[in-house]
């Protein structure tokens, strides 16, 4: 299990960003109590929902 900060240096994000989007619910996380925890698979799992496909443009 991971702390917000260490998920978050994982991801190359802030750690206020994290924390933010886990609080709305909006990335995989756990909260052991009080505490916000992730998983090695809610980090995988945040990273690929940012995946992006490269489109070609053909003219």
């Amino acid at each position: 299990m991971y702390t917000p900060e260490q998920a978050a240096a994982l991801l190359q994000v802030r750690p206020s960003w994290l924390r933010r989007r886990a609080a709305a619910r909006a990335v995989p996380c756990r909260f052991l109590g009080k505490h916000l925890r992730f998983t090695r698979q809610d980090i995988d799992d945040i990273a690929a929902a940012s995946k992006h496909t490269p489109t070609r443009h053909t003219p």
